[in-house]
């Protein structure tokens, strides 16, 4: 499997863990991050600086909403294959943790409110937390496909696209 598209998958895998895991959650626990209403007032606040006008009814926001953010947490997390696979974990924990603290740090500066992301100590630490394990999933993933790749190469004598080691010169 290209880089490109273990990277992409890895991202993917990341991405979804983080949107499923927040869905589930944000339910059930009222100190939870909303980081589904960050996405909504982003999604609004770009639809109004293109010239569209947003949907009044906010239920129409949560689906395009969602795609949104699993887009981009995709791409985000896809930065993993920047990494040689036996740094995955903790590259991904690195890009985990920048996330987390960017989205309890950013949101008041952007004009998204605060209180989705940074309303208590426990908000702050799920966010980060949550972040955190989205960059886990991906680093495991991007682990286990790096793997196959070199078993799969080592069946067929073909050569793999993992990054090896280059002598000094």
């Amino acid at each position: 499997m290209h880089i490109f598209l273990k990277s992409v998958v890895s991202g993917l895998a990341g991405a979804a863990a983080l949107n499923l895991w927040h869905e589930t959650v944000r339910r059930v626990v009222p100190e939870a991050p909303r980081a589904d209403i960050l996405g909504e007032r982003s999604l609004q606040k770009i639809m109004r600086a293109v010239g569209k006008t947003p949907p009044a009814d906010e239920e129409d926001l949560y689906g395009p909403t969602m795609v949104a953010d699993l887009l981009s947490n995709t791409a985000y997390y896809s930065l993993i294959g920047t990494a040689r696979p036996e740094h995955a974990y903790p590259v991904g924990a690195a890009l985990g943790l920048l996330a987390g603290l960017g989205a309890v740090v950013l949101p008041g500066p952007w004009g998204l409110g605060e209180a989705p992301t940074n309303r208590t100590t426990a908000t702050q630490a799920m966010t980060v937390g949550w972040y955190l394990l989205g960059g886990l999933v991906t680093a495991a993933v991007y682990t286990r496909l790096a793997e196959r790749s070199v078993a799969s190469s080592d069946e067929t004598g073909e050569p793999t696209d993992v990054p090896t080691e280059t002598p000094d010169v």
